[in-house]
């Protein structure tokens, strides 16, 4: 049947369909917009619904103590027990930083804290496969997840971590961003950030890894707890080995090196973090709590080599004994090294305890202090004959020297380097055992008195307690002509300005030094090089021993920690070859303490003033009254007019100062900072003082009776 009207099944011309889809496909672009659009906007509001970051915790690093050239001695574990190391990118190896980038976020540069790329093929896997396979992960999401850890994989947790991701791009920037991962990314266990994984199963620092080394600190944080070396040592290869094989195909490392690297095994177990200085470490985390890097002072070589020595010697001397050693930079007091015990971490030798800040009996190793204090007043010197025989000094104290044997006549020289007892007693009895203690304990020794008695003569034999650290201060004053140095424990630290603490006069502390320098050295040591002197405290509990040269001073004890005797334990015999070993450790060549000009020369005792040639002890039968200074009174501050002297006089000296005795036995000898200045059968003298400042002055009568005053001249 015929049919004029069009036909309706007839295909519509080309033109009529364009028309009709233009509309259909502006209309899916404008849903595809709207759809994003409402996306982000949702984006958005979820966004700002959430609390604001808080990365307080994220910023907890554990305290690290480092030395004098930033070499870690010893870390400390965070509060709630990680171990979470300072670190930045810069303190890396290279290769490891690349070989991270390139596993873990190519595009970690470049993208914003979310990479699109990788959401976009995560999403995909997802919908073929009904699971996720990747999440899309980048650097700055892991960041996030680390910063503010959620439980779960799911969607709500993925977009939480992009969303963070983003802001903390915008607060951070990609070098702090990238620091944070280092530091936060866990590796098993308590262990947390690159540096404590390299330390902790390598023995390294990060800052040099081998490829394979690199590899498995990239391999680690994706499975922390399942690719454990120490636990999962196959797992940790295979993973190891698949980043080294991503390495060689992005052009990191050639084939070779891939394999190669392969070959190297991989840690099975955790070794121990650097415990160097582990007393002085503890201690300055003490004194300062909170703080994230502490410097101190100490030389980390050095350090490691005399706890060596330490460890060493006291296992070799016997058991339960400890082995504490301290060495100061003589110019400012600063701590090189601080050997506390024999082992840290050996409870058979209570290794914990600081046996350089125990208040122990020095034996005689103060014995040199007395004959300063007799040098400085005028009373010997060092070519001073003294006796050394059997003698009694009270109704009950007859000392006896350590061998039970008698020198006789010997000079003073002679009896400080033999340590005998006798001829030290007899000067502490001329200087006075209070006076001498005052001495010590104004130049900063912390001395201590069995159960605060009245000093005794038996002090000079040690019957008092002080620390190898004191000890070692007043050591070290000896070589800086008589002046201690406070204790600079803190790199960088400067003594503090004000009044100097003084152990004895320059030319004292340099006769003393002298004196010592020719000390007989322990068997198999060389003469004459450092200036020692040895101790053994009563009942064999402590063997000490100290010396110095012209820049460094060293004190080493040895001992029970718990002060039990320990039969044959001498100073000499197990301190001092201590001492000389860690001279030689030092790595430098000893020298003398430099002569002042003003030190009183004499070959032997006929060469001295006669009232210095020979101690003479004072007597029920001593004749004449008491010797004594009448002028100038002790601590007077007198005015001569010495600038103005010197100015009238073209730099002469100035007015002289008359000088007044009572008591004593004629002729009379006066002395000016150890020097004679005047000998007269009267008690009156005349001394011309050569400049204004401190001075002290002494007079001597014929029976050996001294006095001293000191007194500031302006």
């Amino acid at each position: 049947m015929p049919h004029d009207g069009p036909d309706p099944s007839a295909a519509a011309p080309p033109e009529t369909r364009r028309g009709r889809a233009a509309p259909v496909g502006f209309g899916i672009a404008a849903l595809f917009v709207g759809l994003i659009a409402a996306g982000a906007g949702l984006v958005w509001r979820y966004a700002v619904s959430l609390p604001p970051l808080d990365l307080a915790a994220a910023a907890a690093r554990s305290t690290v103590v480092l030395d004098r050239s930033d070499t870690l001695l010893r870390p400390f574990a965070t509060a709630d027990g990680r171990w979470r190391l300072p670190v930045s990118a810069a303190t890396v190896d290279p290769r490891y930083r690349a070989m991270l980038l390139a596993y873990e976020d190519r595009r970690f540069q470049s993208h914003p804290g979310i990479d699109p790329v990788a959401i976009l093929r995560a999403a995909g896997q997802w919908l073929g496969h009904g699971r996720i396979l990747s999440g899309g992960s980048t650097l700055s999401m892991q960041v996030a997840r680390l910063v503010e850890p959620r439980h779960g994989r799911s969607l709500e947790a993925k977009l939480r971590q992009m969303v963070r991701a983003v802001a903390l791009e915008r607060r951070l920037g990609k070098a702090a961003l990238l620091d944070l991962y280092l530091a936060l990314a866990p590796y098993g266990g308590p262990l947390e950030g690159v540096r404590a994984a390299s330390l902790a199963y390598f023995g390294r620092e990060p800052v040099r890894l081998t490829a394979a080394q690199a590899a498995l600190l990239v391999a680690l944080p994706q499975s922390p707890e399942t690719r454990r070396p120490d636990r999962f040592p196959a797992r940790a290869r295979a993973a190891r080995d698949r980043v080294l094989d991503l390495a060689a195909r992005r052009g990191l490392l050639t084939l070779a090196e891939a394999e190669a690297a392969k070959a190297e095994p991989v840690p099975t177990e955790r070794k121990p973090f650097p415990m160097l200085a582990a007393h002085a470490a503890e201690e300055a985390v003490a004194a300062e709590p909170g703080a994230p890097v502490i410097r101190l002072s100490i030389d980390g070589r050095l350090q490691a080599r005399l706890e060596a020595l330490a460890a060493e010697r006291a296992a070799a001397t016997g058991p339960a004994l400890s082995a504490a050693i301290l060495v100061l930079d003589n110019r400012d007091g600063r701590v090189i090294a601080q050997v506390g015990s024999a082992g840290y971490l050996d409870p058979s030798r209570r290794g914990a305890i600081d046996m350089t800040l125990a208040v122990r009996s020095p034996g005689s190793a103060l014995k040199p202090f007395v004959y300063a204090l007799a040098f400085e007043n005028g009373l010997a010197h060092p070519e001073t004959l003294l006796e050394d025989r059997p003698a009694r000094f009270s109704a009950s104290y007859a000392p006896e020297n350590f061998d039970l044997t008698f020198q006789g006549t010997v000079t003073a020289r002679r009896a400080l380097q033999l340590s005998l007892n006798v001829p030290a007693v007899a000067l502490m009895e001329a200087v006075g055992p209070a006076r001498f203690i005052a001495r010590l304990r104004a130049a900063g020794a912390g001395i201590q008195l069995p159960r605060e008695a009245a000093p005794g003569l038996p002090v000079a034999l040690g019957g008092l307690g002080i620390t190898l650290t004191d000890l070692a201060r007043l050591y070290a004053g000896l070589a800086r002509g008589g002046t201690v140095p406070d204790i600079l424990r803190r790199a960088g630290d400067s003594a503090a300005t004000g009044a100097e603490h003084r152990v004895t006069e320059p030319v004292a502390a340099w006769y003393v030094a002298d004196i010592l320098r020719g000390t007989p050295p322990p068997e198999n040591a060389l003469p004459n090089r450092i200036a020692y002197k040895t101790g053994t405290s009563f009942g064999y509990r402590d063997a000490w021993a100290a010396g110095f040269d012209r820049h460094v001073t060293v004190a080493v004890w040895i001992g029970r920690p718990d002060g039990a005797p320990v039969p044959g334990l001498v100073g000499r015999v197990a301190a001092a070859p201590i001492l000389f070993d860690a001279f030689a450790r030092l790595g430098t060549e000893p020298e003398p303490v430099p002569q002042p000009r003003d030190a009183l020369s004499a070959a032997e005792s006929g060469g001295l003033p006669p009232p210095l040639r020979r101690l003479h002890r004072d007597g029920p039968d001593a004749q004449g009254p008491t010797l004594r200074i009448a002028y100038p009174p002790d601590g007077a501050r007198i005015d001569l007019g010495l600038a103005n002297a010197r100015a009238e006089e073209g730099g002469g000296t100035g007015p002289g100062l008359a000088l007044k005795a009572l008591g004593g036995v004629p002729p009379l000898t006066w002395l000016v900072d150890g020097q004679p200045v005047a000998q007269t059968p009267r008690r009156r003298a005349e001394w011309i003082p050569g400049g204004a400042g401190f001075a002290r002055i002494s007079v001597l009568d014929a029976t050996g009776a001294s006095d001293s005053v000191s007194i500031r001249l302006e």
